[in-house]
């Protein structure tokens, strides 16, 4: 568990099904990720369920809670690949930086990493905003990465070197 001045970063619990499928089943939150808008409760409850299963070992992937409600997650759910999402009414109040911000030092104190890695949409310009605020630099581009529904997508990469590593 990590504590920020506004948030709790925590494990994932099968409690958090219903706040999560408000974020996954939501087109706005997730224009930008790696899978389509969740259709159904039990897809949620598969998706949360993996992260649960993870959380039991030397998990790097973290809720973000805010005031007692999950709002989203930061942080790798393979290493060293990085990455967040959160609710929409949660944009642009900087809960996104607050988190990765700890969730970064987090993983960097606790694993043997060189670099943490992102893989961004290349139009999600929020995204790319804030890993460029926390550090990370564009490493490069490949087109067609991803097939998201219907749609094949493009990549930006970008990576963080450990602190003092360089």
């Amino acid at each position: 568990m990590i504590r920020t001045e506004r948030l709790l970063l925590r494990r994932a619990r099968l409690d958090d099904v219903d706040a999560f499928h408000a974020i996954m089943r939501d087109p706005v939150a997730m224009r930008f990720w790696s899978t389509p808008p969740h259709t159904s409760l039990d897809e949620t409850r598969d998706w949360v369920a993996s992260m649960v299963e993870r959380s039991a070992g030397a998990c790097n992937d973290f809720v973000v809670e805010l005031d007692g409600r999950a709002i989203g997650k930061a942080g790798c759910y393979m290493l060293p690949e990085i990455g967040f999402i959160l609710h929409p009414d949660h944009w642009g109040r900087g809960y996104a930086r607050e988190a990765m911000t700890a969730v970064i030092a987090h993983i960097f104190a606790t694993n043997d990493l060189e670099k943490l890695v992102a893989d961004v949409d290349p139009r999600n310009r929020a995204s790319i905003g804030l890993l460029t605020r926390l550090g990370f630099s564009e490493t490069h581009r490949a087109r067609g990465t991803w097939q998201v529904g219907g749609e094949l997508c493009d990549s930006v990469y970008f990576a963080l070197p450990r602190p003092g590593g360089e």
